[in-house]
């Protein structure tokens, strides 16, 4: 045996601080701890895991092409909505321009066929003036040459005068062709039945009652089988008629009618009168 071998370390051993005693210790604990955990958490033959998930790459230039793309997407649909929306709203506004001018249309073509009318009637009544003016003048003329012829012609002055009062009566008469037909109208231009007989037979210095009733008895009664040019025809009884007009010879009569047919000759056949007097 050598003579070192029961010769003590002269080497004093080293001491561990307290803070890497600690440090050992905590350690330790920690891997006993992990240790245990793992052991309650899982079975004791479980496998370990060998499947690894690998994370996405990211692609920074991928991705800002992808967000621009995306950007002119949307500006894209915003604008076509936007474009919509101005051609609906123009649409709408032609709409109401051609609806508005349309209107106007109408309304000055109504506007000038009322002028027209006016025109037309002033023109008419005009000369419906200008006719019965002419017709006084003439009735005049042939009053003063009846009385102005000598009392050895009497006779023939009576008749011509009679004959010329009728001729006055039918002028007048026709020259209210075509005037309307108003229930109470005295003239000029509109006439009920019995104001146009009544203004008729003024011509010739006669007045008759107003109305149709009283002018079925204000002459002669001759009824209807011996009719002469001048007579007045009645429709309903003597003294209660409700319609009367003028006989103007070859069967027809003349008279206001009604709103639909205004002034006309009609022929006596198609509505016969009930009965006629004579005034002249």
């Amino acid at each position: 045996m050598p003579h070192t071998a029961h010769i003590p370390s002269h080497r004093k051993p080293r001491r561990r601080s307290a803070s890497t005693m600690a440090l050992r210790a905590g350690v330790a604990g920690g891997v006993l701890s992990t240790i245990a955990v793992a052991g309650a958490a899982g079975p004791a033959n479980a496998e370990p895991v060998t499947e690894t998930i690998e994370m996405p790459t990211i692609n920074p230039a991928g991705l800002a092409k992808t967000f621009e793309q995306t950007a002119q997407a949307q500006q894209q649909v915003a604008f076509d909505l936007e474009l919509q929306v101005q051609e609906n709203a123009a649409a709408t506004k032609a709409q109401k321009d051609a609806t508005k001018a349309k209107a106007e249309a109408v309304r000055k073509s109504e506007a000038e066929k009322a002028e027209a009318k006016k025109r037309a009637e002033a023109q008419e009544r005009a000369s419906r003036t200008a006719e019965r003016t002419q017709l006084a003048s003439v009735g005049s003329k042939s009053s003063s040459s009846s009385s102005n012829s000598s009392t050895a012609q009497s006779s023939n002055q009576s008749s011509q005068q009679a004959s010329g009062s009728v001729g006055t009566v039918i002028a007048f008469l026709r020259a209210q062709v075509g005037d309307a037909y108003v229930m109470g109208a005295t003239g000029p231009n509109s006439w009920d039945c019995s104001s146009l007989v009544r203004a008729a037979f003024r011509q010739v210095n006669i007045e008759l009652p107003r109305v149709s009733q009283d002018q079925s008895t204000a002459g002669r009664q001759v009824g209807t089988s011996n009719l002469q040019v001048g007579d007045i025809l009645y429709w309903g009884a003597a003294g209660s008629a409700y319609h009367t007009g003028v006989y103007i010879g070859d069967g027809k009569y003349l008279d206001a009618a009604n709103p639909s047919k205004g002034v006309v000759i009609q022929d006596l056949s198609g509505y016969p009168a009930t009965g006629a007097v004579r005034v002249l």
